[in-house]
């Protein structure tokens, strides 16, 4: 959906998350991340170098299979992103909270609007037109 983040103090995250499935939690810490790596690394050879970095760090304990000890590395990796957390992030200015959004422009000056769809002159064939009929007195 693209910008919009909002931060919970620590302990209610804590509680938020722990509902969730690992998986789930996995998914949303790699978006989140690669998210918050985005503010911090505008161009986009600087953001493609981190992204694969965090990649690797992701793919380097994709093979856990102690549950306690991938909920040990999914809570050391939620704990490191709120720590990476950028004071000013990045969002995609057409959504909420972004530079555009709800902003109306004015309409252009060269775009007409077109109330009668389909019934313009261009588009009726000559043949189909009506000649019109004079108003007769007493009719309605």
């Amino acid at each position: 959906r693209g910008g919009s983040t909002f931060h919970f103090d620590a302990p209610l995250m804590s509680s938020l998350t722990s509902a969730l499935t690992q998986p789930t939690r996995v998914c949303r810490l790699y978006r989140q991340s690669l998210k918050t790596m985005l503010s911090w690394a505008v161009m986009r050879e600087i953001f493609y170098t981190e992204r694969s970095r965090i990649r690797k760090q992701f793919e380097r304990n994709a093979g856990l299979m102690d549950a306690e000890e991938v909920e040990r590395v999914i809570t050391e990796g939620e704990a490191e992103l709120e720590s990476m957390v950028h004071p000013d992030p990045y969002i995609t200015p057409h959504c909420y909270g972004g530079t555009k959004y709800a902003r109306n422009p004015p309409m252009p000056a060269n775009v007409r609007m077109v109330m009668d769809f389909g019934r313009e002159e261009y588009a009726i064939p000559k043949s189909a037109w009506r000649p019109k009929v004079p108003d007769l007195p007493g009719h309605l």
